[in-house]
């Protein structure tokens, strides 16, 4: 184990937790892996036909300009509802278990999935298909509002600890499996005549994902609790009346922790949010590149990133979490203007290039040391809550506001996208900053 990893605060790597054997393992990866696929196949869907139909569909009494900001204003409200269904959640996981809170939240994004694949627009029922949507995507929020970081967390408390940050890579790579399955269903249904695709060819990968969320719930039923949650919550038996909420305790104990999980998510997330989202928006409206030609780059991507976000979290094991996430947030950093450089070239080639370059090294590296630096932050008894304060909070703050803030600074910039350069480098700075306190931190609680 590196000076980094047992250095990292809230002492995960002092915990005696048990190793389950092989098969137990896999199991638990492959469990958590299908809800975060599902997870992020419905949020990264929601994001490409945001400012592609979304806008045309439910706001067509609107400019384009204002369509468009509507639409991404759709999207960002699918976050609002994530820390409240992420505190809600993470409270069952830490006080019930970890299996009844993954499993309420597969059910409550396969009903909301589901739903937005048969919602009538604007054309059929007027305003009420504008409410509707945003209903059906703050419960789609809720859901999802504790499923990665419950994932991570459990994980993290199955596998051994020196093998914490690869392990828990492969659920932040599954990320990347559910924006390409996404995105390629996607791509597929843009290949439809445009009155077809505009009519019911957007609504069918949203109605294909229940056969996902049906393998979820499968899988997630049959799994046993985590050995590190059954053995912290015995010992914590005695002080059950003490510590009634999970949420109390974390913030009472842990509330500097709680800041550094939520300022090391800002440039990851920032980040991604404008190479998945933002990005198709961008070529196809502000470039005039065909969707599909942007929906192909992000494809070749994301498979970059899933590929690559294991191999930096072998390396996160190896050489430290905290030196892979830094190395990820510096690099994004100086690559954000030679990106949109790329971008603007209007060459597929170098579109390609570009963006499997950002995800495929500098956010495959914050994907692949965040599992672990994340879950290290926090004890078992309350660690899901603290995963997913720190992580929703952040969600909605840079998240879902990402793709709304970097159209809005395109329009300011009379096109160009200079101001959305530097807001991804101050978002990225703030990760770096994030993770230097954190050791700090370590040094005054060790």
């Amino acid at each position: 184990m590196s000076e980094m990893q047992s250095a990292l605060p809230g002492a995960a790597y002092r915990d005696q937790a048990a190793s389950a054997d092989p098969r137990t393992v896999r199991k638990v990866v492959v469990a958590s892996v299908v809800g975060t696929v599902i997870e992020w196949f419905d949020y990264s869907l929601y994001g490409a036909i945001a400012g592609l139909v979304i806008n045309k569909l439910f706001f067509p009494s609107l400019s384009p300009g204002l369509a468009m900001l509507a639409a991404f204003a759709t999207f960002a409200v699918g976050f609002l509802s994530r820390p409240i269904g992420g505190i809600v959640i993470a409270h069952i996981g830490d006080k019930y278990g970890r299996k009844p809170a993954l499993l309420f939240s597969i059910l409550l994004m396969g009903f909301a999935t589901v739903a937005l694949g048969l919602l009538p627009t604007w054309y059929d029922i007027g305003i009420w298909a504008s409410i509707l949507l945003v209903i059906l995507r703050l419960m789609q929020g809720f859901g999802a509002g504790a499923e990665l970081a419950g994932a991570q967390t459990f994980v993290a408390e199955y596998v051994p600890p020196q093998s914490r940050g690869f392990y828990t890579s492969i659920i932040m790579s599954s990320t990347g499996v559910g924006i390409l399955c996404s995105t390629g269903a996607f791509w597929l249904v843009t290949q439809l005549p445009e009155e077809a695709f505009m009519s019911w060819g957007w609504r069918v990968p949203f109605l294909l994902s229940a056969l996902l969320f049906v393998v979820a719930i499968y899988i997630r039923k049959n799994l046993d609790e985590t050995p590190e949650y059954a053995a912290a919550q015995e010992k914590s038996a005695s002080k059950r009346k003490k510590e009634q909420v999970p949420l109390v305790v974390l913030l009472k104990n842990s509330w500097r922790e709680v800041l550094v999980g939520f300022c090391s998510l800002a440039g990851h997330l920032a980040y991604g949010y404008v190479l998945s989202v933002f990005s198709l928006s961008y070529m196809a409206n502000t470039l005039g590149m065909h969707k599909s030609d942007g929906l192909a780059a992000l494809m070749v991507a994301v498979t970059a990133n899933t590929l690559m976000t294991p191999v930096m979290g072998r390396l996160a094991d190896r050489y430290g979490y905290t030196a892979v996430f830094s190395f990820g947030a510096i690099f994004l950093a100086l690559f954000a203007f030679p990106f949109f450089t790329m971008l603007e070239s209007g060459s597929l080639l170098w579109v390609m290039l570009g963006m499997s370059i950002a995800y495929g090294i500098g956010h495959a590296a914050t994907s692949g040391a965040q599992g672990a630096f994340l879950t290290s932050l926090f004890p078992a008894r309350y660690r899901y809550s603290g995963m997913a304060l720190s992580r929703e909070l952040n969600s909605v703050i840079f998240a879902g506001s990402t793709p709304l803030i970097a159209t809005a600074l395109v329009t300011v910039g009379d096109g160009k996208p200079t101001l959305v350069a530097l807001y991804l480098i101050a978002c990225c700075m703030l990760t770096l900053g994030a993770v230097q306190v954190a050791r700090r931190l370590s040094k005054r609680n060790n």
